[in-house]
């Protein structure tokens, strides 16, 4: 199992937790940390079998951009590809592009170890970019889930022609809707991200893929520094 899989299990897991040792706590209280907790399980739920699964998501963004989401397995390997850049996983290494110049350039490292948890930092430049990964869409309904204050809201709506589930957030740190598809792909998000505006629809989902998606950009310069590289 990816190691992107167990980390999004856990991150359920946790807030569950959370939510129901309590100490004391009114029925009424108990019924809506049931609700949220319910909710975001579900949704991690789904995200966390997507991570298994072989499939290309395109997303439609602000301004005309789009990005992209694509997995494949045996072996595990993703790409996130986004305005300006991409990063991909693969058993052999992490590498991360920028495609702003005149020539693409990428950079590998060394890949995760088998079993380890992915740092935020892996989907940072893809998140500023525009393109919102569920690890930060899990991470950011667990937080929602533990605020007493925050309103949690559940809809359903159709994405690219694929159902989704849908959580409206509001609370004092933002607020934010994100639905997940039946399939548990994040079909769209709408809200701050680190205090940045974000937004984005899925606009087709595939279950075949380019393999080429897991390759440096043709004709990209590339740089090796996992221990042994040149």
């Amino acid at each position: 199992m990816p190691a992107a899989s167990t980390t999004l299990r856990m991150l359920a897991v946790s807030v569950i937790a959370s939510l129901t040792v309590t100490g004391c706590q009114t029925f009424e209280d108990a019924g809506v940390a049931m609700g949220r907790s319910e909710l975001v399980n579900d949704l991690a739920a789904r995200l966390d079998r997507a991570l298994e699964l072989t499939y290309s998501a395109d997303y439609q963004l602000p301004g005309g951009q789009s990005a992209a989401i694509v997995q494949a397995q045996d072996p595990a390997r993703s790409a996130y590809i986004y305005p300006g850049g991409r990063v991909t996983v693969t058993p052999e290494a992490i590498t991360r592009c920028t495609t702003t110049g005149n020539r693409p350039q990428c950079t590998l490292v060394a890949p995760p170890t088998p079993g380890s948890k992915p740092t935020v930092t892996l989907f940072g430049e893809a998140n500023r970019q525009g393109l919102v990964t569920p690890p930060v869409v899990v991470g950011l309904l667990s937080a929602a889930a533990l605020d007493p204050q925050a309103v949690i809201k559940q809809s359903d709506t159709t994405v690219a022609g694929h159902h989704a589930t849908c959580a409206t957030v509001q609370s004092s740190s933002g607020d934010f809707t994100a639905c997940v598809t039946t399939e548990g792909v994040l079909g769209s998000f709408t809200g701050p991200v680190d205090g940045k505006p974000m937004e984005l629809a899925l606009s087709h989902y595939s279950t075949t893929v380019d393999t080429s998606a897991f390759d440096p950009p043709a004709g990209a310069g590339v740089v090796d520094r996992r221990p042994g590289g040149s």
